[in-house]
C-alpha cells in the first residue's frame, strides 16, 4: 500500500505579515513559512497507517523556498520518500492550481491513498481535497478523522456540525481530507533532522502545464485600526455612559 501526503507551506501567523508593494500578496522576503497545521495531521495519520500495516509513505510538496526543511523533517518522522514537485511557476496561486499540479505529479506515481489537510491558513476555499479528487477521478471523504485501513479499503470517521459522527467505508484508490489524526503529530528532534539531511536526499519531479487559479486576490490590506476598547468599572459607569450617549434617560 502506498500512501501519498500532499503538503504545503503556509505563512507563520505568529510572525508579522508584510504585504508586498502591489498590494495583492504577502511579501515573500518578509514572510516566515511553516508546514500547514492540517497537513501535519495528514502526515501523522499516514505514519500511523504505516505503523499498523507497514505501508510506504511519500510526501509531495510544490518546490518553493523553505520546503526542503519541511520535507527532511517528514523523512525524520518516518516518511519513506519526499518529493519536490517542480513547475515553471514560483508560486501556485490557490488550491485549484495546486490541485492541477499535484494531479499531474500523481499521474506518474502508483498510489493507493492520498491524504491532504482539510484546509490551510492561506486558503481561499478550503477545497484542495475535493478538487484534487475530482481531477484524479477517485472517491473523496473530507473533514476525516479516525482512519483505519484493511483489505483494499479504508474506514473513515467524518464529523458533521452538531458533533454528529458518520462512518464511511471507501474503496481504494481514494483521497481523504484530514482534520485530525488519531493522535497528535509526533515530535522529531532537530538533531535527527540534521542527521537525515546528511544521509537522505529529496527527489524532484518535473510537471508541465498552465496551472491557472479559479480566483485571484484583487487587493490585500491590513485590518483597520480602531480607537480601541474602554474597560468599564461596573454597572454605575455603564449607566452613566448610556445616559451620556442618550440611550437611557
Amino acid at each position: 500500500m502506498h500512501v501519498v501526503v500532499i503538503a504545503k507551506r503556509v505563512p507563520d501567523l505568529v510572525e508579522d505579515l508584510v504585504i508586498d508593494s502591489e498590494g495583492r500578496a504577502l511579501d515573500p522576503d518578509e514572510t516566515e513559512y511553516k508546514l500547514n497545521e492540517f497537513d501535519d495531521q495528514a502526515l501523522e495519520q499516514a505514519l500511523l497507517i504505516k505503523d499498523a500495516h507497514g505501508c510506504k509513505v511519500s510526501v509531495l510538496m510544490h518546490d518553493a523556498d523553505g520546503v526542503d526543511k519541511i520535507l527532511y523533517t517528514a523523512l525524520a518522522k518516518g516518511a519513506d520518500s519526499a518529493i519536490k514537485v517542480c513547475t515553471d511557476a514560483e508560486e501556485l496561486d490557490g488550491n485549484f492550481a495546486l490541485a492541477q499540479a499535484m494531479a499531474a505529479a500523481l499521474g506518474t506515481l502508483d498510489y493507493d491513498l492520498v491524504l491532504t489537510g482539510v484546509q490551510g491558513a492561506d486558503d481561499r476555499d478550503g477545497q484542495l481535497g475535493p478538487l484534487l479528487a475530482s481531477l484524479l477521478d477517485v472517491p473523496c471523504v473530507n473533514v476525516a478523522s479516525g482512519v483505519s485501513a484493511a483489505d483494499g479499503a479504508v474506514t473513515v470517521h467524518k464529523e458533521y456540525s452538531g458533533g454528529k459522527m458518520a462512518r464511511f467505508s471507501m474503496a481504494l484508490p481514494g483521497l481523504l481530507g484530514i482534520q485530525a489524526a488519531a493522535q497528535s503529530p509526533r515530535y522529531v528532534p532537530v538533531s535527527k533532522v540534521r542527521a537525515v539531511q546528511k544521509e537522505a536526499s529529496l527527489q524532484e519531479l518535473e510537471v508541465e502545464g498552465d496551472f491557472e487559479p479559479l480566483s485571484r486576490v484583487a487587493a490585500m490590506s491590513a485590518p483597520e485600526q480602531s480607537a480601541g476598547a474602554k474597560m468599564l468599572g461596573g454597572a454605575p459607569e455603564l449607566l452613566a455612559l448610556l445616559k451620556e450617549q442618550g440611550v437611557v434617560s
